[in-house]
């Protein structure tokens, strides 16, 4: 059985730059090398993993991972969170869009648009978006999407972009969301939040995603899934989540990871 992660932050083990959050994270971890998580990944079957970069220096060193490892790719994206430092500054935009011609760089994200926290203006983060949607149609790139409490504003700009490939990443809303992604052919991305779900919609919503449109993800170090919570999540989780999914979901575990696998490899080409 062979699975992807089709989005992780490990790039960011004992980085001194990048994205902070990510990084104190790992860094309550002792004694964690990356090479220490790819062995553990491995070891789960998870043979192939995206590290997703949130801001310019962060997407640098998801390029110099990916660089050094030939089981890693590397996404690049300004964060909703981080737009406001990029939208006045021209220079960090065109170094950001230079990236895109590195090799290893398969999709264009996390990006999007986040108003339950709303760290930028939404008018900043709508620019830096556009910005970042334009980049991957110049250059034929998929786009890793995060997107929370916003996609009213988030469908009228999509539509702009009609032949766009994309994920929805750390997919949790409602069934009608999910209806307007899929038709428009996105996949949904899916992590362990999926094993501490609560809420009957969202429970029935990670059942109705159809298997031809499901990656799986674990956001690591982010989102443990149960029976983990409290540990610092790992790629190697992805095992976790895809026998949680076979199960609440009816099907085959082995029929999932093979589907999910091909869908990582029809989007990303990894």
């Amino acid at each position: 059985m062979q699975l992807v992660d089709t989005h992780c932050h490990i790039q960011s083990i004992g980085a001194k730059q990048g994205e902070r959050h990510t990084q104190e994270l790992w860094a309550k971890a002792e004694q964690l090398s990356i090479q220490n998580v790819l062995d553990r990944a491995m070891a789960d079957g998870v043979s192939k993993m995206i590290c997703v970069g949130c801001e310019l220096e962060d997407s640098q060193l998801a390029i110099d991972v990916a660089a050094e490892h030939a089981n890693i790719w590397a996404s690049i994206g300004i964060h909703p969170h981080e737009a406001s430092n990029f939208a006045v500054d021209k220079n960090a935009q065109d170094k950001f869009k230079a990236l895109s011609k590195q090799a290893k760089v398969i999709a264009v994200g996390e990006c999007g648009l986040d108003y339950y926290y709303e760290h930028s203006p939404r008018d900043q983060q709508i620019e830096i978006l556009n910005i970042q949607l334009e980049l991957a149609s110049q250059q034929a790139l998929p786009v890793i999407f995060h997107v929370r409490e916003a996609f009213d504003d988030f469908w009228s700009i999509v539509n702009n972009f009609p032949n766009l490939h994309a994920v929805l990443h750390s997919f949790t809303d409602n069934l009608v969301n999910l209806d307007e992604a899929l038709k428009r052919g996105f996949y949904i991305g899916v992590n362990g939040i999926s094993t501490f779900a609560k809420k009957p919609e969202q429970i029935e919503m990670y059942k109705r995603v159809p298997l031809s449109n499901l990656l799986l993800e674990t956001d690591a170090p982010f989102l443990t899934p149960v029976p983990f919570r409290g540990n610092i999540n790992e790629p190697n989780m992805v095992a976790v989540i895809a026998k949680h999914l076979a199960e609440i979901r009816n099907e085959n575990l082995n029929d999932l990871a093979a589907a999910t696998t091909a869908n990582a490899t029809k989007l990303f080409g990894v």
